[in-house]
């Protein structure tokens, strides 16, 4: 709930008094921890929903990935990351992430996350597909998530330096030339007045773009807003076509999907079809642990065959008891997972792509940092390894927080930059019901399975979306899609997460991250939809 007498009287752009020092779009993971490592530094979260709602980060089950066991090393952490990354992985921010995951873990601990752990007092590690040791992190199970976010939460709640505002969203961000010198944010209603918050650093923390799909494991406001201003604006965007979709959303019709955690496969449930055949076991010699796009692709192959796809999660033991979660979904839904399989469906889960940063999550554009999902590090290449996405939110989190105390003196009041007019800005208003097609869109020519003539009908219809819509939050939604469906139609292979079927072979020549504009996005339309013509 929002913290009344933390916050000031933020009405209007008039009633600002001066220039913010830090301002964080986002308080998921990435957010609030960035945040906690820049105290004492004057920081503003600005967030669309209550702080903990919306976020992702609040849903994740599996937990986080660090080479803490016995048997285990950062190089062997680094060597697997590489290998699910399918041949684009940054190497050296794999090693930054695998080398200071400990460190994260620990800072969150000391912040109050409840770890699972033994009589001893080591941490209890679980495994999860595509790793090769047993080094997952995890809270109750499969509540590592919501832990961590409530004792995020509680803690920032404590740093009298770090105000949070609740019921803003991003519009857009405030520029000067390359510099970004604050954000434009839209409190509710339609007919609400944009206000101006300038700032000496803005960090973007804003999370995904599962939104723009039919069938996705995200929150419903991970519609990409931030890298869509960020694109904007004229900063790069990073592997944009790589959009990972997990393999095991419960398929009972709820939007957001539920989740039904990698770690059940990782204690031994099967996904099996309608006549109870294992198919993954013909697919990939590591079956069910195999990694993501390759268990995604194998499912979506079963249900679009007629057959169906289920996860038998019968054999795992205490199941309610250690996955309690995914259990509470599922008798939620009618099912009792300890009877029967669990229907599934690949569902967009995690965008790989983002803003492009480097190793302390400084963007393209002066002034402007990223982290969490809505960057882009290098460090998940093509498909990223289960439970490296809060780790890469804390590790660069801290980075970039490091980053800006060394780069910035100390606060001083500023003057103010100059606003955009409001004639200038589309009307705010709620997208609703009228996202539905372009969710359809995305799903169907720009999901699990792309062709290059699917690609270009979705790039023509989000191009024109993106021009006619009547709400700023669909024409965002357009935005978002034309610069990952662009991506796509430009890589003429198949690797990792992105499959295209009329380029179904891995080609050695397009072993690289991909790079573009916005205005590369548009020009790439363009072309598309004169060669479909």
């Amino acid at each position: 709930m929002p913290d009344p007498a933390r916050e000031q009287a933020f009405l209007s752009p008039q009633s600002w008094g001066g220039v913010d020092d830090v301002v964080i779009v986002g308080g998921g993971l990435a957010g609030l921890f960035t945040a906690l490592k820049l105290s004492p530094r004057p920081v503003t979260v600005v967030n669309a929903t209550p702080i903990g709602e919306g976020a992702s980060s609040a849903w994740a089950q599996g937990g986080i990935a660090a080479a803490l066991g016995a048997d285990d090393s950062i190089d062997t952490h680094v060597e697997d990351t590489v290998a699910a990354g399918a041949g684009i992985v940054d190497k050296n921010i794999a090693e930054i992430i695998a080398r200071e995951a400990p460190a994260r873990v620990e800072d969150l601990f000391h912040y109050g996350v409840p770890f699972d752990r033994d009589a001893e007092g080591r941490f209890l590690l679980s495994r999860e597909a595509a790793h090769s040791r047993r080094r997952i992190v995890r809270v109750q199970g499969d509540r590592a998530g919501a832990a961590i976010m409530a004792a995020l939460i509680a803690a920032a709640r404590k740093v009298p330096t770090i105000r949070v505002l609740e019921g803003l969203a991003l519009q857009d961000l405030l520029t000067e030339g390359r510099y970004v010198a604050g954000i434009l944010a839209r409190p509710p209603g339609r007919d609400a007045e944009p206000i101006a918050i300038p700032a000496r650093a803005v960090v973007l923390a804003s999370g995904g773009i599962g939104g723009l799909y039919a069938v996705t494991t995200n929150p419903r406001e991970a519609r990409g807003a931030g890298l869509v201003a960020a694109a904007r604006a004229g900063a790069v965007i990073a592997d944009a076509e790589f959009v990972q979709f997990h393999p095991t959303a419960l398929d009972v019709g709820r939007d957001p999907a539920p989740l039904a955690t990698e770690a059940l496969r990782g204690e031994g449930a099967h996904l099996v079809n309608k006549a109870g055949e294992r198919f993954m076991q013909k697919l990939d010699p590591a079956a069910e642990l195999a990694p993501r796009d390759v268990v995604a692709r194998g499912v979506f192959a079963e249900i679009a065959a007629g057959r169906g796809a289920f996860l038998d999660a019968r054999m795992v033991e205490n199941f309610a008891a250690r996955f309690p979660t995914v259990h509470a979904a599922c008798v939620a839904a009618g099912i009792d997972p300890l009877r029967a399989p669990i229907p599934v469906a690949p569902a967009a889960h995690y965008h790989m792509g983002g803003v492009l940063t480097d190793a302390n999550g400084r963007t393209s554009l002066d002034g402007l940092w990223a982290v969490g999902e809505v960057a882009s590090t290098g460090a998940h290449g093509a498909n990223r390894l289960a439970s490296n996405s809060l780790l890469e939110a804390v590790v660069f989190g801290a980075r970039a927080a490091a980053d800006i105390g060394g780069l910035l003196p100390l606060p001083k009041t500023l003057a103010w930059p100059k606003a955009r007019k409001k004639s200038a800005l589309a009307p705010v208003e709620h997208a609703g019901a009228d996202d539905s097609a372009l969710r359809a869109l995305m799903s169907g020519d720009v999901g699990v399975v792309r062709s290059g003539a699917g690609l270009a009908r979705a790039l023509t219809k989000l191009a024109t979306i993106e021009a006619t819509a009547r709400s700023a939050q669909l024409r965002d939604m357009a935005t978002a899609g034309l610069v990952i469906a662009a991506a796509a139609w430009r890589r003429t292979e198949s690797r990792g997460a992105h499959f295209r079927s009329d380029f179904p072979k891995v080609d050695p020549a397009q072993a690289r991250r991909s790079f573009l504009t916005l205005d590369d996005a548009r020009a790439i339309a363009s072309r598309a939809g004169a060669k479909a013509a």
